[in-house]
């Protein structure tokens, strides 16, 4: 699994890159296509920028990639791939049906794109935590300006809208017997209609890369699907169509895969999995420490 942009960009792979020249040489190959020293920008802390969407898309790929990269030199075996929103790209990469640069290229136009969105269409994104599904679902559809974004867990969903309209809704959850209401720090209202003016551009992108069957398994938290072609309307749609994260996780769980491994900056999604499927087995990989464990479990990595 890769996460996605909720996951923090500020210092994340420098102990990696500090340890292992694989995690440079991603780095580097990042910056060569990106045209500024990512991993300089991530070391440095620069929060203003690297909250920005257009910086944290690209830093988000570059990390996780560079971990995956790590993981399958030890020994990584995976029989599918999925990731949440901009993970997506991640596990394309991971599955051979995207190359690296291309991804690069991609969240690069992705977050400029977005971040120009939301310039247009200022918005925000909130965290419903303890209604279910149709419950948020229904309150979406009695105010103007919200929707569902995130289908994380049972219990969480996020929300995208317009400011004042999830001000609205937060106050009609709270009635309706939510437990919390989560402002969530973002650039915008992503994975709803605010940002549709991206679709156009980023469609161009799209179409100019070279796609290829994925082996392994790409298991899409868009469609809820195993997807092997199609990339180009599948990420169009993604970018406004929520992330039905809990509901993937369930799918392929139902299906007889119940180990999970998060690659990348962050413990969020492993957390999520566990929500949505209590019985799995879930790792992850996002530093140093977390690697040298994993390379002591045994579970995913095979001897070399």
């Amino acid at each position: 699994m890769f996460p996605g942009q909720g996951s923090q960009a500020v210092g994340m792979g420098c102990d990696l890159a500090a340890a292992d020249p694989l995690m440079r040489e991603t780095c580097a190959e990042a910056s060569e296509v990106l045209g500024y020293d990512l991993e300089g920008l991530c070391a440095a802390g620069l929060v203003d920028q690297l909250s920005r969407t257009d910086f944290t898309q690209p830093a988000l790929l570059a990390v996780s990639v560079g971990v995956y990269r790590m993981l399958r030199r030890d020994g990584l075996r995976y029989e599918v791939a999925m990731g949440h929103s901009l993970g997506e790209y991640s596990a394309l990469v991971a599955t051979g049906a995207l190359g690296y640069a291309d991804a690069l290229r991609l969240v690069r136009r992705r977050g400029q794109e977005m971040l120009r969105a939301a310039e247009a269409s200022p918005g925000g994104m909130v965290a419903v935590i303890g209604l279910d599904d149709a419950a948020v679902e229904a309150l979406c559809a009695e105010l103007d300006g919200v929707w569902p974004a995130n289908f994380n867990s049972p219990g969480q969903v996020v929300v995208s809208g317009r400011k004042a309209a999830l001000a609205d809704l937060a106050e009609k959850a709270k009635a309706a017997g939510a437990k919390r209401v989560i402002p969530l720090a973002v650039s915008g209202a992503f994975h709803s209609p605010l940002v549709e003016p991206a679709l156009a551009p980023l469609r161009a992108e799209l179409e100019r890369t070279v796609w290829t069957t994925p082996e392994p398994r790409f298991f899409s938290a868009c469609s809820v699907a195993f997807e092997t072609g199609g990339f180009v309307e599948l990420l169009q749609r993604q970018l406004v169509s929520p992330v039905r994260f809990a509901q993937a996780v369930s799918a392929l769980f139902a299906a007889g895969y119940d180990s999970f491994l998060e690659v990348g900056p962050g413990s969020v999604l492993g957390g999520l999995v566990r929500r949505s499927a209590p019985q799995a087995t879930v790792a992850r990989v996002s530093d140093l420490e977390t690697l040298v464990t994993l390379r002591n479990d045994g579970r995913y990595l095979e001897a070399s």
